[in-house]
């Protein structure tokens, strides 16, 4: 397996990535890692609105101004050679940032003076073959662990870190497995199932040992658009302002997420393609069902495995919601409520049409069968201001 290494080595093309997901990108950027790519991963938060606005048509989604007005910031800068970096659009291949913000990219890299520059997508559906990052199979081995040891740090510092009697004890602990699981990314040793399994029960150990506060807290589940849910500059850091509050924020895991492509995939797919996308299917539940059990196990809370997930969504949701985040962000309500979080904070950014249509679509008929939950709705756009969606969140909090 190629060894990482921290320093870029000669050859390599610098991967600018925009942020998207806070918990997972520590573990995930070794992923981007080859002989090809020397991967970094965007952090300028300050102005990147106006940046992002300059070369962006103001129609277009919140998530798109962001990524690009970071792109062009780092650009901009002087701290990178342009003529050996590359940008990376992470997409699904599907609508929206899925399939046509590369294209929008690439026009506002030529307006800005920066037409040396590629923009590769990142997607399984073969778009843009002559312009998409090289995959070699040590990197998505790595992404898989980096997947599941996200998901398991994410979830448990959520539950920890509110109740903690020793402030900074849970952001602590999960310093302390990032720093050893990364280590085991980057040199590709243990980087086995056996041992994966064996991780999630002693990370689980690890926070059920971090001394709680015996106190109740309003739990409030942040679903919604991708970007928003589980990027702090995407959604206004919604998950330190809910904990601020008294609040316990409840995000579910990315692999929910992968999990809900994949099954749209063997919905779409026939013949040796849908076999493929099985395979696929059952290898990455039997993984989530682990880490699932081990949460569970040591005490802590976590929405159903995915097949349960699903049946328990469709009872409720149209399969055939499968643009974008489609029935997922109902889903992740339905299974929210039912284990007990009964309030919900949908976010979604402002013209975001697959969000409004598939997602908030749902949200009334959601809280009509729902009666004892309430979903609050808000959007994120450069228009708008934190302080009002603020408020919408402190009206769902105290009512």
């Amino acid at each position: 397996m190629y060894r990482i290494e921290e320093n870029r080595q000669e050859g390599q093309t610098i991967l600018l990535i925009p942020a998207m997901l806070d918990d997972h990108f520590p573990l995930l950027r070794y992923a981007f890692f080859s002989r090809r790519y020397y991967p970094v991963i965007l952090e300028n938060r300050r102005g990147v609105v106006d940046a992002g606005l300059r070369h962006g048509h103001n129609d277009m989604c919140y998530p798109f101004h962001l990524c690009l007005g970071q792109y062009l910031q780092a650009l901009g800068s002087g701290d990178y050679d342009l003529e050996n970096t590359a940008l990376l659009m992470p997409s699904a291949g599907d609508a929206c940032r899925g399939s046509n913000f590369t294209s929008l990219v690439r026009k506002a890299l030529k307006e800005a003076g920066y037409p040396q520059v590629e923009v590769l997508s990142l997607n399984v559906k073969g778009l843009e073959k002559d312009q998409a990052l090289v995959l070699e199979p040590h990197m998505v081995w790595r992404a898989l662990f980096a997947l599941y040891y996200g998901d398991i740090l994410m979830l448990l510092t959520q539950q920890v870190r509110p109740y903690e009697e020793e402030p900074g004890a849970a952001n602590a602990c999960r310093a302390r497995w990032t720093e050893a699981l990364s280590r085991d990314i980057k040199t590709g040793q243990g980087l086995t199932l056996g041992r994966m399994k064996g991780n999630f029960r002693s990370i689980a150990a690890d926070f059920a040992a971090i001394p709680r506060r015996r106190e109740t807290r309003k739990r409030v589940a942040l679903v919604g658009e991708l970007y928003t849910k589980y990027c702090a500059l995407g959604n206004w850091d919604m998950v330190a302002f809910l904990e601020e509050e008294g609040c316990e924020a409840v995000v579910n895991g990315f692999s929910w997420y992968v999990l809900y492509y994949v099954d749209n995939q063997l919905a779409a797919n026939r013949g040796l393609r849908r076999v493929l996308w099985q395979g696929i299917d059952r290898f990455l539940s039997s993984l989530q069902g682990r880490m699932v059990s081990a949460i569970r196990d040591h005490g802590f809370r976590c929405l159903e495995p995915f097949p349960v997930f699903k049946e328990n969504a469709w009872a409720y949701l149209s399969r055939e919601l499968q643009v974008a985040d489609g029935w997922l962000m109902g889903g992740e309500i339905v299974g929210h409520i039912q284990s007990g979080c009964y309030r919900v904070l949908a976010a979604q950014p402002f013209g975001c049409l697959p969000s409004h249509v598939c997602g908030r679509g749902q949200y009334a008929a959601l809280a009509r069968k729902f009666p004892e939950a309430r979903v609050v709705s808000v959007d994120l756009d450069s228009s708008g201001t934190p302080s009002q969606v603020y408020n919408r969140v402190k009206m769902l909090i105290e009512g």
